[in-house]
C-alpha cells in the first residue's frame, strides 16, 4: 500500500503514543502488542494485583445497595441518583456497568449483581 492516502501513508501514523523525537524499538512495539507494559519500578511486575483493592469501597456498596430498590416511574429513579450521588444519570450507569463486572461486586451482593448483569445481557440482545 505503498504511497496510499490515510493514516499509514507516512502522515505520521504511530501504533502507540510516544513523545515527539523518541525512537521506537522493536521491542517497545512487541510488549505494546502483547501487552506486556509493566512499569520496571514494580516490585513484583503486577500491575493488576496492585490496582486491585481487597474490598469494595464506600460509593461501590452505595451503588449496589441502591440498586435494590424498584422503582415505578422512569424519571424517578434518575431524580434519585442526582439527589443521592450528584452524579448525572449517564456517570452513575458507566460506573455501575464497571461494577457489575467486578468480581468483588459479586462477592459482596451475588443476588443484585447477578441480577443485573442478566438484564444488561437480556438489554444488549434486544439491540
Amino acid at each position: 500500500m505503498r504511497g496510499g492516502r490515510g493514516a499509514r501513508a507516512g502522515i505520521g501514523w504511530r501504533p502507540f503514543p510516544r513523545s515527539p523525537g523518541a525512537t521506537m524499538k522493536r521491542e517497545d512495539v512487541d510488549d505494546f502488542l502483547d501487552g506486556d507494559l509493566a512499569d520496571d519500578n514494580s516490585a513484583d511486575g503486577d500491575l493488576a494485583a496492585a490496582e486491585e483493592p481487597a474490598e469494595l469501597d464506600e460509593r461501590d456498596r452505595r451503588i449496589l445497595a441502591f440498586e435494590k430498590q424498584w422503582w415505578r416511574r422512569a424519571g424517578a429513579k434518575e431524580q434519585a441518583i442526582r439527589d443521592t450521588f450528584g452524579l448525572s444519570a449517564t456517570r452513575y450507569y458507566q460506573l455501575l456497568n464497571t461494577l457489575l463486572d467486578s468480581p468483588l461486586a459479586l462477592a459482596h451482593d451475588p443476588v443484585v449483581v447477578q441480577r443485573l448483569r442478566r438484564l444488561r445481557a437480556s438489554r444488549s440482545r434486544r439491540r
